[in-house]
């Protein structure tokens, strides 16, 4: 990497870092983020709509420049084909971040079904699902410095929506958000372990409250930025595993937080399921992945996890399942 461009890179990082702020939801942390950016004159901020196909579209005036800025590309692409287009336009370089889903759109989350998988499937693609502003924020400082201190190749992708979130993290939540995921609540064990990730982590909270609530049931809840990259590292690592028979065995980021106890695990994403489903052979307890389309043409709701996280409860013999037809009947599925 230039020296110039990690020069630059530094100063970006040392200018947000001086300029935090309140939490506020991602969409709004970033669009601040992006707006410190352009002041410092220090990366290339750019501002398109990715409605079209046609490269031509969209703004490459950075590209004709010798010296690599770190660059910080807003967009609205909702389909697999508009992400591609862009993403070889910057040469599959910089933080791409899509607002779409604040969007009207009848797809789940504003992106058709073949979004979010390109996503998981690109070797170059690190994609992330914050669920907060400070989520975010911790995102792009790292890709920041991954990026262009560090020279890695590559792209982050961050899916942005504007719901308010409160959400303080400590530099250990930071460090194992990049990661993939943290515990809301650290040093807390429950009956059953929730995972959620972006918007759809708000409904996992509310199921935790209602499991509480309701059923006398504890929920420990974790935030999972990127079910995409806690998925890319198991399988690194079982690879590793399964070359070097004789050697250490290797672990990974999931099973290292989900070691604790043998509690079922629901995880939960607005995307469609196969985005959790990625996680199903590396964990050590019974799963349930539920996506938009599972049991309903959204995301699931609050209820529907509730209800899940009871079933699975049964069929581990830890409650009885007229529990969950009891739960059935009292909530409003639909």
């Amino acid at each position: 990497m230039p020296a110039s461009t990690l020069d630059c890179a530094q100063r970006c990082i040392d200018v947000l870092s001086a300029a935090e702020d309140a939490p506020h939801s991602p969409l709004y942390t970033v669009m601040t983020m992006a707006n410190t950016l352009e002041s410092s004159r220090q990366a290339w901020v750019i501002r398109g709509q990715s409605r079209s196909r046609r490269v031509g579209h969209w703004p490459s005036w950075f590209a004709r420049n010798t010296v690599e800025k770190p660059l910080l590309y807003l967009h609205s692409a909702q389909s697999s084909a508009q992400l591609s287009a862009l993403a070889d336009v910057t040469q599959q370089r910089g933080i791409l971040c899509n607002d779409i889903e604040n969007q009207p759109s009848p797809w789940p989350k504003g992106a058709q079904p073949s979004l979010p998988l390109w996503l998981a499937t690109h070797p170059r693609c690190t994609p992330y699902d914050p669920a907060s502003g400070e989520e975010a924020r911790a995102i792009v400082l790292a890709g920041l410095h991954t990026l262009y201190v560090d020279g890695e190749p590559g792209f982050y992708y961050l899916a942005l929506h504007d719901q308010q979130s409160a959400a303080v993290l400590s530099a250990q939540d930071r460090e194992d958000a990049l990661k993939g995921m943290y515990p809301i609540k650290r040093d807390h064990t429950g009956d059953v372990r929730l995972l959620g990730a972006g918007r759809a982590l708000e409904d996992v909270l509310h199921a935790a409250r209602l499991l509480k609530q309701d059923w006398d049931i504890t929920a420990q809840v974790w935030s999972c930025p990127s079910y995409t990259r806690l998925a890319r590292e198991a399988a690194a690592a079982e690879r590793w595993n399964r070359l070097h028979p004789t050697a250490p065995k290797r672990s990974c980021h999931l099973r290292e937080c989900l070691a604790a106890n043998a509690a079922p695990v629901i995880a939960v994403t607005g995307y469609p399921q196969a985005i959790v489903d990625q996680l199903a052979g590396y964990v050590d307890a019974r799963f349930v992945a539920l996506g938009a389309g599972s049991v309903q043409a959204g995301a699931p709701s609050r209820y529907w996890i509730v209800v899940m996280a009871l079933r699975a409860l049964a069929d581990e013999g830890r409650i009885d399942l007229q529990q969950v037809e009891t739960a059935m009947a009292r909530y409003p599925l639909k």
